[in-house]
């Protein structure tokens, strides 16, 4: 499935300095669908080059890091159990910065 990646608010840095990515994701788990959770631990096993954790905490995004699936917040489209589709275009900006 083709996607369009975008990484904004400091979260490039983790992904050598690179703000967009079109990448190709396959779905692990033999399903149709491919979730947003998914695609969170393919970009943390093939995009997130050093400290995941400032990204991540388990199984979802760290607090701070807003999510938009086709410029909507993914809290509006399920989050975690959001659908995602070819194309689609995936944003996630960190929204803490340090002092």
């Amino acid at each position: 499935m083709q996607l369009t990646l975008e990484f904004g608010g400091g979260l490039e840095l983790l992904c050598d300095s690179k703000k967009i990515h079109n990448v190709n994701v396959e779905n692990q788990n033999g399903e149709d669908k491919l979730t947003m959770k998914d695609l969170l631990s393919w970009v943390r096993t093939n995009l997130i080059k050093e400290r995941p954790e400032m990204f991540m905490k388990g199984d979802t995004v760290r607090p701070g890091v807003l999510v938009l699936v086709n410029d909507c917040d993914w809290e509006l489209s399920g989050q975690l159990n959001t659908s995602l589709e070819e194309k689609d275009v995936v944003v996630f900006i960190s929204t803490l910065h340090g002092g």
